[in-house]
Parts: structure tokens; sequence; C-alpha cells
């Protein structure tokens, strides 16, 4: 699998609440989940993000409850990937659940900033920054999250064994 695409930097311990707000819990259509990605912590993100940008986060990202709607709704706005410096572990496995690839590079996440062209090879596990022609390594995925995230998600994963 390979990504690329601009950096949008948020901070450290950006929780779920502030991703998608308790208030949006009843709306599962993913074209109206996209439209309040990050409301609570930078209402104007979505609007300046382009479909395939990287979301670049510091510690703690998705700490808070443990809706599957924060990554549900990342995925659903167009965000290719997180890049973080860690994630909290029930947001790290609904993403990984729902499809949404994430990296935990401390390294690179400080390095980055707003705008740098970021590119992800999982399968060399090689993150570029080519803005700045800096390369890290990452920890590629083990099999099977990496076929969980070739099929989509982890449901589409089952669906696809059960009638293949």
């Amino acid at each position: 699998m390979f990504i690329q695409g601009k950096a949008r930097r948020v901070g450290d311990n950006v929780n779920t609440d502030q991703m998608y707000p308790t208030r949006y819990t009843s709306i599962v259509e993913d074209s109206e989940m996209a439209k309040h990605c990050m409301e609570d912590y930078d209402p104007d993100l979505i609007k300046r993000m382009d479909p395939g940008d990287v979301l670049v986060a510091g510690v703690g990202f998705g700490c808070g409850s443990s809706r599957e709607h924060a990554p549900k709704s990342v995925k659903a706005a167009g965000f290719s990937c997180v890049v973080a410096k860690g994630f909290s572990r029930i947001f790290y496995r609904n993403a990984i659940n729902i499809g949404l690839p994430i990296v935990i590079c401390t390294e690179a996440v400080d390095d980055c900033q707003e705008l740098d062209e970021l590119a992800i090879d999982f399968d060399k596990g090689i993150l570029m920054n080519v803005t700045r022609n800096k390369t890290y390594e990452i920890t590629p995925f083990p099999a099977f999250i990496n076929d969980i995230m070739n099929c989509g998600g982890l449901i589409n994963r089952i669906k696809r064994n059960l009638f293949s």
C-alpha cells in the first residue's frame, strides 16, 4: 500500500470528542460524518484539506471515548492516513477495523510542517517527507492487518472470506 498527500497538523491529545462531537453520533452516513470531522478541534480544518491529505498528530491521538465514529469520520473526510507520535489503543484498533491507515513515527512528526508532502510505503516500511527530503523507517503492518487494510476494513475482510 502506498499513500501520498499533504500534511495537516494537529496537536497532542486530540480526543475523540474533538474529532467527532457526541452531538452527531446519530449520523451514520459517511458524507454527513465527514462534515463534522475535527469540528470541535478546528472547525475550518475540513474546509482547508484536500482528499488524500495526511493527518499528522502528536501524542495521545484518539484519547477519550471508545466510539468508532472518530476514526470513521477521519476516513470519511478524506484523510488517507494518520501519522502520530502515539495513539490511544482503542482508537488505534478502531482505525484498523475501519481500514484507516495509521503510523507511529515520532521523528517524522517532529520534522513535519503543515502542507509538507508526505509519501508512505507501507510494504517497504518507509515514510518520506518529500518537501524536506527526509526518510524515516516505520514498522510495517503484520500480514493480517495489512490484509484488513487492503480490504478496506475488518467487515469487508470478513465478507470477502465468507463469500470467496
